[in-house]
């Protein structure tokens, strides 16, 4: 019961974005893409010509990896305000929910994201009681009130009073985070087959296709799943 429950609510949450954003608040589709890595070819990639496809090197050098923090914007497609730092820490996602949030710190927003513990943190509790203004003994991580435990913290994040809230994915469902779709396309268009000279050369080219698809290929996903059962 709590796994379709939790379909459900992702699920009418992304039928409710396009008539939210026309009211001016947003819904984003967010998580980390870890571990990126900043292979370099040590060869150049043999072109394409009659009878054979293009083929990459195998033998490559590394260069470090990059993590990117990214939403999507379920009602647009596009995928503002992106982060990119070395790891993903609580203090790195609670750092990207404020970039986001300063693209228009007095709207609506809703996010939604998987169940991993920095997602559900006692720092993006007390980022969400600071932006909605919420005046409460928040308790104390471990012991009391809703700090208390990961259950209190998100029973908290979800509110929906809140003028900042987050829907959480069930357990093990990647696949209804509309973000991940967006990830495949990052990876078949840009990673997949590119050489980078270190992790600045990637971050670069990472912003730089970012910023292309926001401008030329953003679009919604045509999101048709509802989370009841196709027949009765």
């Amino acid at each position: 019961m709590v796994f379709k429950k939790q379909v459900h609510e992702v699920c009418d949450t992304y039928q409710e974005a396009p008539a939210r954003h026309e009211q001016g608040d947003y819904t984003m589709s967010v998580d980390e893409m870890t571990g990126i890595q900043a292979l370099e070819r040590k060869h150049l990639t043999k072109p394409m010509r009659p009878g054979f496809v293009e083929r990459p090197e195998f033998e490559y050098a590394r260069h470090g990896t990059l993590t990117l923090i990214a939403n999507f914007n379920v009602a647009t497609g596009q995928v503002p305000a992106p982060s990119l730092g070395p790891t993903r820490t609580e203090a790195d996602f609670a750092a990207h929910i404020v970039q986001t949030i300063a693209l228009d710190p007095k709207a609506n927003w809703t996010f939604v994201v998987d169940q991993l513990n920095t997602h559900q943190s006692e720092t993006l509790v007390k980022l969400v009681a600071d932006y909605c203004e919420i005046k409460v003994d928040l308790g104390v991580k471990g012991k009391s009130g809703i700090l208390k435990s990961m259950a209190t913290r998100r029973a908290f994040l979800v509110d929906p009073t809140h003028r900042l809230r987050f829907v959480f994915t069930p357990k093990h469902s990647s696949w209804l985070n509309q973000i991940e779709l967006w990830f495949s396309i990052l990876m078949r268009r840009l990673l997949k087959r590119a050489s980078f000279t270190s992790t600045e050369d990637l971050r670069e080219r990472l912003l730089a296709f970012i910023d292309y698809f926001n401008r030329v290929l953003a679009k919604p996903f045509k999101w048709t799943y509802t989370g009841r059962p196709l027949k009765a």
